[in-house]
């Protein structure tokens, strides 16, 4: 969202916050005989209270000409047509959509899915697993061949043990035995995250497949999770390509006698260190929590440092040989400290597939949509191998308005399922049935239909939706409007600003000021002392190290120029020339030398220009709305005005 729209829904929220409308209709006002009801100024009024600064604006009378302005400001944006404009109404339409997230989710499941993560990330498994791989597509000859397969070597991980099976059948190629290490939430792919995670430690689980086939996980160990650690490395690989080139182990320790020797761990880093992406940062690499460093070594050694600035001896991993230095260390946070970065975790991840069906769920059930499919022949039969070469168009007789499927009371005819077709096919690179394609695809575009319908409609079905809209469209016209009419127009007149400030040059003045030296102490006794250096004409630099040791500062000075608000003076400072007496002043006490005094000067233009344009802008306005006023006829109800007076009073 742009920035100035930031602006523009506090406005909106600040002047609206309409929260629906109640029973009460009674008319406190009307626009050009358009009703403004009391229930709605009694929600804006309460609403706002607290966050009214000016004591005045709380009484109902000078509320009400508030909000009144506001209304006729809004009648005036709507009279120039600037709910038309394109640019209002695509910032409109992103917000509606951004704002429609919020409200088109199965929040119960995304909350269970976050406390499941949660959970999980606390703890860290370490399993195995066998992987019979096979196609998400295949032919169900072959996912049938893969299961049974994956069947048999759970029998036998159960008999011979699974390392033993294991190491037998990994190739490679279509069957894989590998070892995961340590692992937590998010780590897996969901499915396998989830098998792993609900069978017991020492347990194989029962066959499962991923998208990646077919697979058994055979779990370990299970341990609290370490946290995250942050370090810094210095790494020696051995160089292949130059035989004389002294051997890692021996340049490692070299290295590390330096460190002993107080040689700076980042420097030597930047110098020596092989990992050519964090040398230049001094060794530093990212936080990491258990089971994201493929070197269980590397990763065992950062975890058992237990000091920040604790530095490892050297050891060595399959990468090469390594110095560690600990920087950081981080204990799991608590939930509600890792809820939003859990949210959002969970939306990206493939467990958010989750969210979406249950909330294509609720709609097919708020909607009365049956979990049959209508009959999809006709599809079937004017479908062919073309669609999977993305070539494939709806034929010349296409029965295009025949009935679909009706969600609430929208209907769907052939010709939008068609034309979601047409639209999808270059998402369907693998060929399938004709029968299986048409049936997922469906499910797609109802889902999506669905979830559109929902937004597209969510303004007369969710009322708190609908509000937040209200005050938005509302907050983005006045601003509009403002910009148009007042602010822009204000910067860019450059005569009427000119003629404003010369016709109220006395507004625009530098006040009387001093040109003085304070010093503030919280003993009198000392400010006697600078009180008499001050009166000998000795610098500031040489009173300084006079009154402050090197160790201990008993005076602070402030100097230059000084209105009567400055925070340094005291309240009804004198303004004359000379040394002050002692003030207390601020819990402390100070001492005035005054070198001269100011008097008041006139700003010119430019000094002033600021604040002569936002006077100017507020005289612009004031004169506007008294056009509004002659332009539009207010109408205030004064009987019901006076019950909302008696209410609130209540």
């Amino acid at each position: 969202m742009k920035l100035r729209f930031l602006f523009t829904l506090f406005l909106a929220c600040y002047m609206l916050n309409v929260m629906g409308q109640s029973v009460d209709k009674d008319v406190l006002f009307t626009v050009d005989n358009e009703p403004v009801f009391a229930s709605e100024f009694l929600r804006v009024y309460n609403k706002n209270l607290d966050l009214v600064q000016d004591e005045s604006q709380k009484d109902v009378d000078e509320y009400l000409k508030l909000f009144t302005n506001y209304k006729l400001k809004l009648k005036e944006a709507r009279s120039l047509d600037l709910h038309q404009k394109p640019s209002y109404k695509r910032e409109l339409l992103s917000y509606k959509k951004q704002l429609a997230k919020n409200y088109i989710t199965d929040s119960k499941v995304t909350d269970e899915l976050v406390k499941e993560a949660y959970q999980r990330m606390s703890y860290e498994l370490n399993a195995n697993h066998i992987l019979i791989k096979v196609d998400e597509n295949a032919i169900p000859q072959d996912t049938i061949a893969a299961f049974i397969k994956i069947t048999n070597l759970r029998d036998r991980t159960l008999k011979e043990g699974f390392e033993k099976v294991r190491l037998e059948v990994h190739n490679g190629q279509t069957v894989f035995g590998e070892k995961l290490g340590y692992f937590s939430g998010f780590s897996m792919v969901y499915k396998f995250e989830s098998v792993a995670y609900n069978t017991k430690v020492g347990d194989v689980s029962k066959p499962f497949r991923t998208r990646f086939g077919y697979h058994i996980v055979n779990v370990l160990d299970k341990r609290q999770s370490r946290g995250e650690r942050t370090v810094a490395h210095i790494m020696v690989i051995e160089s292949k390509r130059d035989s004389l080139a002294e051997k890692p182990e021996v340049r490692i320790q070299d290295i590390y006698k330096k460190l002993n020797q107080g040689e700076a761990f980042e420097s030597l880093a930047k110098q020596f260190s092989d990992d050519k992406n964090s040398a230049s940062k001094g060794g530093m690499l990212k936080a990491f929590s258990g089971g994201q460093i493929r070197a269980k070594e590397f990763e065992d050694i950062a975890f058992n440092l237990e000091n920040v600035d604790d530095v490892s001896e050297p050891f060595k991993t399959e990468y090469g040989w390594h110095i560690v230095k600990l920087h950081n260390k981080k204990p799991v946070p608590s939930f509600e400290a890792m809820k939003p970065e859990l949210v959002e975790k969970v939306k990206r991840d493939s467990r958010s597939k989750l969210i979406d069906e249950a909330l294509t769920n609720k709609l097919k059930t708020k909607y009365n949509i049956g979990s049959k499919h209508p009959n999809l022949d006709y599809f079937v039969s004017i479908l062919n191998d073309d669609y999977f070469k993305r070539t494939w168009k709806l034929p010349e007789d296409f029965k295009g308005s025949e009935l679909l499927v009706r969600i609430g009371d929208k209907e769907f005819a052939y010709n939008d399922f068609g034309v979601f077709l047409i639209n999808s096919q270059r998402n369907e690179p693998k060929k399938e049935s004709i029968e299986s394609l048409v049936s997922k695809k469906y499910d797609s575009f109802l889902n999506d239909s669905l979830v559109k319908y929902q937004e597209d409609n969510l303004e007369t079905e969710n009322k708190d939706y609908a509000n937040i809209v209200a005050e938005y469209r509302d907050g983005l016209l006045l601003f509009d409007l403002m910009e148009t009419t007042i602010w822009n127009a204000a910067k860019t007149d450059s005569t009427a600003i000119e003629e404003f400030y010369e016709s109220n040059k006395a507004n625009y003045v530098k006040p009387k000021r001093l040109d003085a030296i304070v010093a503030s102490s919280t003993k009198q006794k000392t400010l006697k002392k600078v009180s008499k250096l001050l009166s000998e004409n000795i610098v500031l630099d040489q009173i300084k190290s006079l009154v402050n040791s090197n160790n201990k500062v008993d005076v602070i000075f402030t100097s230059g120029i000084m209105d009567a608000e400055h925070q340094a003076l005291p309240e009804s400072f004198d303004f004359k020339k000379g040394i002050s007496e002692i003030h207390k002043h601020n819990d402390a006490f100070v001492v005035v030398n005054v070198k001269d005094v100011l008097p008041q000067e006139q700003k010119t233009l430019e000094e002033a220009k600021g604040t002569v344009i936002s006077d100017y802008q507020n005289y612009k306005e004031e004169n506007w709305l008294k056009d509004l006023r002659g332009k539009y006829n207010v109408e205030v109800n004064q009987d019901v005005l006076e019950k909302v007076k008696s209410q609130l009073k209540k």
